[in-house]
């Protein structure tokens, strides 16, 4: 699921959020640490939309070249109407527009591999309504040109606005992410957002796909989240400081950013970005100026639109994703 071949500066990021954790249970060990080993890596400047050629990318096989002049989409299994499109005849259709962020579930606390995007195709419930659900239909399978599948239940498809996408940031869909056409599910994890779609087939029982049989989530829920982008895990400060980063809230937004300087006794409320987009991540910002100088861990946690707010149970990505806050060290020395 995971590229395991991680450059320097990757291995670096990943030892930095993981001692951020220790900082947050035991922040005077955590702080002798960081002066140390002087893990001094740089601030991220995330923009609010991934280009294209950043997004994140992570699949079951390498990318698949797909000759759309043969290329078709079937709507198969428990309907009444079975269908078969080709290329031409999607782009005719009816087309929505949404913003969403994707994240892969093996991502990391405060890790890279989620990105941003304004996608372009078709709804997936005009699809299913026009081949009419069989009333035994259970989930909805979505079959890939790399052999890959995996599914969701029918009520999601039809429920919650769920859509295959054959743009991305208002240019074609590039081969990497999935062209000719790909699943999008808000707040759903990658796992779930087949590409290279050739087939969408309703089944009468529960599906378990290819990381399903392996032990991994069925539900695929992407769980709150949040990261400190700006300054980086180990600085050194004088005076004001401006913290920056991104929270994501999955399928329901997110309503709150805080963050605390004291290992989670107090929690300051962050300035939110606007989005136009609840399944999109947002762009948070903190201004803060230190009481006195000293070394201060600096978490940061979310709250979902539905009220439910980021936990600080450290847990890996199997089997259904990671948590735990990103917490970084501060240096604030005299002026």
């Amino acid at each position: 699921m995971t590229d395991f071949g991680l450059d320097r500066r990757a291995l670096l990021k990943q030892a930095a959020a993981g001692l951020g954790l220790l900082v947050f249970a035991q922040p005077a060990r955590a702080a002798q640490m960081l002066q140390k080993r002087l893990l001094a890596l740089p601030a991220r400047n995330t923009p609010f939309i991934t280009p294209n050629e950043q997004f994140y990318n992570v699949q079951y096989s390498g990318p698949q070249k797909v000759d759309v002049a043969t290329w078709t989409l079937t709507v198969s299994g428990r309907v009444v109407r079975p269908l078969r499109l080709r290329y031409e005849e999607i782009l005719k259709r009816p087309a929505i527009e949404r913003m969403v962020t994707l994240q892969c579930i093996d991502n990391e606390v405060a890790g890279e591999l989620i990105s941003n995007a304004v996608w372009k195709g078709v709804s997936l419930r005009a699809l299913i309504e026009e081949a009419g659900a069989r009333p035994d239909a259970v989930d909805v399978v979505f079959h890939g040109a790399d052999q890959y599948s995996d599914g969701i239940t029918l009520d999601r498809a039809m429920n919650y606005e769920v859509f295959l996408a054959y743009a991305m940031n208002g240019k074609v869909l590039p081969t990497q992410n999935g062209y000719p056409l790909r699943a999008v599910v808000p707040g759903l994890y990658g796992i779930k957002n087949v590409k290279w779609l050739t087939k969408i087939e309703l089944v009468a029982h529960d599906n378990l796909g290819y990381w399903q049989q392996k032990g991994w989530t069925d539900d695929g829920i992407i769980k709150v989240s949040s990261r400190i982008d700006a300054p980086g895990p180990y600085n050194t400060q004088r005076g004001e400081t401006i913290f920056r980063g991104i929270a994501f809230g999955g399928y329901n937004g997110v309503r709150a950013v805080e963050l605390s300087f004291d290992g989670g006794k107090r929690w300051h409320a962050a300035k939110l970005d606007p989005t136009p987009s609840r399944y999109s991540w947002v762009i948070w910002r903190y201004r803060w100026t230190p009481p006195a100088a000293g070394a201060y861990p600096v978490a940061v946690r979310a709250t979902s639109g539905l009220g439910e707010t980021q936990t600080d149970f450290i847990a890996r990505a199997f089997p259904d994703g990671t948590s735990g806050l990103h917490t970084i060290v501060t240096f604030v020395e005299t002026n």
